[in-house]
């Protein structure tokens, strides 16, 4: 299990983190380092709110040696892209959708597969938070030499949402274009139900949206809110809690050799003592996002127990085709499904 979840872990992080802060508080002469962080989505969603609490705990805890500034709403990169202005130092910090980096690294992937479908939110978080989840850390770190900051922010749980055809069951989905984030995994899931997948970044989905582009998108509540997508013509929500969509916090190698061991540990420390606040925020913006849209006139399908269950047998039985086509390794699926199964 990754540091940061318990309430051990968590109270020794916070006096830790308290240790630190006395030291650099009264460091003296030194030039403050700016973190340039790059989001795509718009200032009022959850990540963006969570990452700017977080960064301003880093400012107050450094007394000012560490500031920082946000491009949101893709202002410098879609998630899509951020990884290589990382890698190149052209951006200090990202928390990239975990989706949007599976081209980099396959088992990023892991989440789409069906074992975690209609299933409880703890199912993904064991898996992230465990062996599975420190896997592709490493792997990322490798390629794209970063520094993961600790656990990965829940976004909540993936559904599907249309413009003019209100999906009831998932054959519903049949023939329908539908707009997918990124990744092998999303794309299978699509085109298992029958429709057509298409991948566009989230900054450009409320034009392609209003302009027909796709009949539909795999997103959350609490995006789809935020990004009043009701504007662009949405007006159903099959909320099959497909997969739970995560983000991971990652700091440039560039920026991060720049800082002393004392300063990297406060930053590490201050993610992992806040990460537990941070998911519940997200659990809360789902539920208020929810709200919001239907508010607005969004309808929305919520299938019982049993019909999640069927499907997800359904797919399990085609799971070697998604392995292949997402490229997950043998031995992410198989921790993945041992969180799961609780013999991890």
């Amino acid at each position: 299990m990754r540091q940061g979840l318990s309430r051990r872990a968590l109270g020794r992080s916070a006096v830790a983190v308290a240790g630190t802060f006395g030291i650099l508080r009264h460091a003296r002469g030194e030039q403050a380092l700016k973190i340039r962080c790059s989001l795509d989505t718009a200032p009022s969603h959850v990540r963006n709110i969570s990452v700017a609490d977080y960064l301003k705990k880093v400012q107050d805890a450094t007394g000012g040696k560490i500031t920082s500034e946000i491009f949101a709403s893709g202002q410098l990169y879609a998630d899509l892209n951020v990884a290589k202005a990382l890698l190149q130092g052209q951006v200090d910090m990202a928390v990239p959708g975990n989706w949007t980096q599976t081209g980099i690294v396959p088992d990023c992937d892991f989440v789409q597969l069906p074992v975690f479908y209609g299933q409880p939110i703890e199912a993904t978080n064991r898996a992230a938070d465990g062996k599975a989840g420190a896997l592709i850390d490493k792997q990322i770190e490798a390629k794209l030499r970063v520094k993961l900051l600790g656990p990965w922010l829940d976004l909540g749980f993936q559904n599907w949402y249309t413009t003019h055809k209100q999906i009831k069951t998932t054959e519903d989905i049949k023939g329908l274009k539908i707009r997918s984030p990124g990744g092998a995994g999303i794309s299978w899931r699509i085109s298992f139900f029958g429709g057509i997948p298409n991948v566009t970044a989230w900054p450009n989905v409320p034009l392609a949206l209003s302009q027909g582009t796709f009949d539909g998108f795999v997103s959350t509540n609490e995006s789809v809110a935020t990004a009043k997508l009701w504007e662009a013509g949405v007006k159903y929500s099959y909320q099959d809690h497909q997969y739970v969509g995560m983000y991971m916090p990652m700091i440039s190698g560039t920026f991060w050799a720049k800082l002393e061991p004392s300063m990297q540990k406060v930053m590490v420390d201050l993610w992992a003592s806040n990460i537990a606040t941070y998911r519940s925020n997200a659990a809360t913006s789902q539920e208020h996002g929810r709200k919001e849209m239907a508010d607005h006139g969004v309808v929305f399908t919520d299938p019982p127990q049993a019909t999640l269950d069927a499907a997800r047998k359904a797919m399990q039985a085609d799971v070697a085709t998604l392995i292949s086509a997402a490229k997950l390794s043998p031995e992410v699926v198989r921790l993945a499904e041992q969180s799961v199964n609780g013999t991890a």
